[in-house]
């Protein structure tokens, strides 16, 4: 029961209330034990509070969850330059097991894997749970962007009926008895709601059964997907991208400043207009004849934008078709070319995305030059039956942003609880 004179305040809002009396509620981030007092360290969700209190008070465990109640007073040396003083210590909740390592040190004194096996306690660290909070204003940028154009937020499945969505590799499993899969995308639902609000975006879960050990890939990643109605081409489609990631580091800059402080992120400058290469000329450039970039093609690509146009952002248009699903629109006048697009950012692949088909009898064209059954794709075919406009979109993958934006060496250090070939726990 919260005292009658007293409400809770957090860390950072203390230096409006100088000789009030308040409460604070948060975790016992360090205890400083000197020769006749002892100075409590408070970490609440905005920060940290200092707290002094009389020898011997307080004598418990780091990692302790109190609320204390007591006076501020202004201190320049304080954190936010004040304190609080006379407190009265209540204990919420004691620990039963010590953390895996001290999380008031300024670094973090421990492997990837032992951060990993111990998230839930691990990332109350300030620099392990900063890219967390990076992360989520970055999706609250790219939705307010999205919102102010007009688009509606859906939510689809993510168990399916069928593995046809794209090449990736799938996760069965048992559907009351039949067999179902995980998504591997939001893309045929999203294309079928265009027909609906023209507009749509999501942001949400998606699952590749692809074995992939490396420091980039996961099993289950965000990803943060949109589709228009009534484009020209993929370009109003990288128009939008190119708002979208505006919005986002302006959401980064604006709603987690201390978080970029911390993690000392140098945040991008996103141009007015990103240069753009065609594929078939990044080959040239490159030396190389590939159906694909290769990691190192995207590196190189990433270093030529920057000399040429002082960008950390490339788009690279016109992939082969044979390289792109089958839903996508070939290039005009270049067949072997498609009006797709990835996004490059500081060298690598950040957004892939593109124009679609959108009528009926070019879907089953294309699938036919494929030698593929319509049959599979029957739901999927019918949207376009009944009539679609000309439409397109992207995806981009939210932990592979966030770890580009922070300079992770690994994408686990910004997912919060990762999955991939080997780990299915905590």
């Amino acid at each position: 029961m919260i005292h009658p004179t007293t409400a809770r305040v957090l860390a950072a809002e203390l230096p409006g209330h100088i000789g009030k009396s308040i409460e604070l509620c948060g975790w016992l981030h360090r205890r400083r034990a000197l020769k006749s007092v002892t100075f409590l360290v408070l970490r609440d969700r905005s920060g940290l509070a200092q707290v002094v209190t009389a020898e011997g008070e307080a004598d418990v465990p780091e990692e302790t969850v109190l609320r204390i109640r007591g006076t501020v007073t202004a201190n320049p040396q304080a954190p936010n330059g004040v304190e609080l003083t006379g407190p009265t210590v209540e204990v919420l909740s004691s620990l039963a097991e010590a953390p895996p390592f001290s999380l008031y040190r300024p670094t973090v004194p421990a492997t990837l894997p032992v951060v990993l096996d111990g998230a839930p306690v691990t990332l109350r660290h300030p620099r392990l749970a900063a890219p967390h909070r990076i992360s989520a204003a970055s999706v609250a940028g790219f939705r307010a962007v999205l919102d102010g154009l007009g688009f509606t937020e859906v939510q689809t499945p993510k168990v399916v009926s069928s593995a046809t969505e794209s090449g990736a590799d799938v996760f069965a499993l048992d559907w009351f008895g039949r067999p179902a899969y995980l998504a591997q995308s939001p893309q045929f639902f999203k294309q079928a709601m265009v027909g609906v609000f023209e507009r749509v975006y999501e942001t949400g879960p998606v699952f590749r059964a692809e074995p992939h050990d490396t420091a980039r890939h996961l099993a289950q990643y965000t990803s943060l997907d949109a589709e228009l109605g009534f484009i020209t081409d993929h370009r109003d489609v990288m128009a939008v991208v190119r708002e979208a990631v505006a919005g986002m580091v302006t959401a980064v800059a604006g709603r987690v400043a201390a978080a970029v402080e911390l993690l000392d992120v140098e945040l991008p400058v996103v141009p007015a207009e990103i240069p753009q290469i065609h594929f078939a000329e990044a080959m040239r450039l490159l030396g190389a004849d590939e159906p694909d970039l290769a990691p190192a093609h995207e590196r190189w690509l990433g270093e030529w934008a920057l000399r040429e146009y002082g960008s950390e952002f490339l788009f690279v248009v016109g992939y082969p078709m044979r390289k792109r699903p089958f839903y996508t629109h070939p290039e005009p006048g270049r067949p072997a070319y498609s009006n797709s697009f990835d996004l490059l950012f500081r060298g690598l692949e950040l957004v892939t995305g593109g124009q679609r088909l959108h009528r009926y009898e070019d879907y089953r064209g294309a699938l036919a030059a494929r030698g593929e059954s319509p049959e599979p794709y029957a739901a999927y075919l019918r949207s376009f039956a009944h009539g679609m406009p000309p439409h397109g979109g992207f995806a981009l993958g939210l932990e592979r942003w966030t770890a580009r934006l922070t300079g992770a060496d690994n994408i686990r250090r910004t997912t919060l609880f990762p999955r991939d070939l080997h780990r299915l726990t905590p």
